[in-house]
């Protein structure tokens, strides 16, 4: 059989499948190209397919897996606890101002790389201000969503890890050079943010009547046992050292992660039960990531170890018009945008990038590249009714989903814009191959 046509159809199964939640992805992504290799008479060869996927992509799996404990061990502590409070008693009672922390708050809190946890903790932390100031609550909605889309690009958010997982990349080397883009992302929302509330003030008329709302503090962290204020000091070093390792790149961020992971737990939790509590509040949450990581080595592997991935991308060559080849990778932050919408990241990242950036290659256009012009459609891709996390939000918020979709995917696309702009400029991908 034509292994570019049975390439297809197993992306077109295995998209279908979990977009009909007839499987999980992590289901999906064992299942179906073991049946798609067994199908293209390669079932004596599927073995070391699915081993040499797993081992590229085994470096991604242990960075996701520290780092997520790392970040929730830290909130856990409560590091993050004085900034928000100091944050909220800033903002409080100008509707402009508690707009601008919203974006900022959200950007801290994202760190951790969780939506749903960014989302209880920041609705938890705003929502009393905006309903006592009676402040519109789609434009809550709005720049959390946007921002927890541009925070999502960490190394340890899904988007990146599953793009470097695709394409068997290193995550902090396709991380660093979207940092440009990323911060240009979020200077636009504190623009809109900005502009949002010069509205806010002319309707409300920026009266802070009654005086400012009493506040009496709150904890970002979920459990009061785990706290830590008198490390504070030391954690916030610690996060900081991290964060310059990453950047430095001395060593693997994969080694980084586990090194500060293990400094973390020797310093706030030095006896071995709070070491256990602490790792099993936050077991379900890296099971669930760090699963499907290796889970998609297996796609990955087969995917490419048949040629299928190779035969698929001369299809796609042969349909891109010669003259826009070498605009590969641009083209392909433009397609993340829909995709990530209609379809789900693992579908688009681990189906459909591997084909993309096989056709790039073909007009002198890095895979690296490509992958990271794939990111750019995220804060598009979380309005998606695929994303669980945007109910959630949309839920805890009291705003309707149809309502929080035609306001925000203006704003979002300008983001995504604007991020593709930068990164061009930053070259962190190429407008022309």
């Amino acid at each position: 059989m034509n292994l570019a046509l049975l390439g297809f159809l197993m992306v077109a199964t295995f998209m279908t499948l979990i977009m009909t939640k007839r499987m999980t992805p992590l289901v999906a992504l064992i299942i179906i190209p073991s049946l798609f290799g067994v199908i293209a008479g390669q079932a004596a060869g599927l073995g070391d397919m699915m081993i040499d996927g797993i081992k590229n992509l085994a470096p991604t799996g242990v960075m996701l897996l520290f780092a997520i404990l790392f970040f929730s061990t830290m909130t856990d502590t409560g590091l993050f606890d004085p900034l928000v409070n100091r944050l909220i008693r800033i903002v409080h009672g100008d509707p402009l101002l508690i707009l601008l922390g919203t974006v900022i708050l959200c950007a801290l809190v994202s760190l951790d790389g969780d939506g749903s946890t960014t989302y209880i903790i920041t609705i938890a932390a705003l929502l009393p201000l905006y309903k006592r100031f009676d402040m519109n609550r789609l434009y809550l909605v709005c720049l959390l969503m946007v921002t927890s889309g541009v925070m999502n690009l960490t190394p340890w958010g899904g988007p990146t890890a599953r793009a470097a997982s695709a394409l068997k990349l290193d995550p902090a080397t396709l991380f660093l050079p979207l940092i440009p883009g990323m911060i240009a992302g979020l200077l636009t929302l504190l623009g809109m943010a900005l502009w949002f509330g010069r509205k806010e003030r002319l309707r409300l008329g920026h009266v802070r009547a009654n005086g400012p709302t009493e506040f009496t503090g709150m904890a970002v962290s979920q459990y009061p046992e785990a706290r830590r204020p008198h490390l504070i000091w030391f954690n916030a070093a610690l996060v900081i050292a991290l964060l310059t390792m990453l950047v430095w790149g001395p060593l693997p961020l994969s080694i980084v992660m586990m090194i500060a992971f293990a400094i973390a737990m020797i310093a706030n939790y030095p006896d071995v039960q709070s070491q256990k509590e602490r790792i099993s509040a936050h077991a379900g949450n890296v099971l669930s990531v760090v699963s499907l990581i290796f889970a998609a080595g297996i796609f990955t592997g087969i995917l490419s170890g048949t040629g299928m991935v190779e035969a698929m991308s001369k299809e796609v060559v042969g349909v891109i018009p010669p003259a826009l080849g070498p605009y590969m990778a641009p083209i392909t932050a433009l397609l993340s945008l829909p995709f990530t919408f209609f379809i789900s990241n693992d579908a688009f990242y681990f189906g459909m990038l591997p084909i993309l950036a096989e056709a790039g290659a073909h007009y002198g256009v890095e895979p690296i590249a490509i992958a990271r012009a794939s990111l750019m459609g995220q804060p598009v891709h979380l309005l998606s009714p695929l994303v669980p996390s945007t109910y959630l939000l949309v839920s805890l918020a009291g705003i309707d989903l149809a309502d929080h979709q035609r306001f925000t995917l203006l704003p979002a696309a300008l983001v995504c814009l604007v991020m593709t702009i930068v990164g061009m400029m930053a070259l962190a991908f190429p407008f022309v191959g």
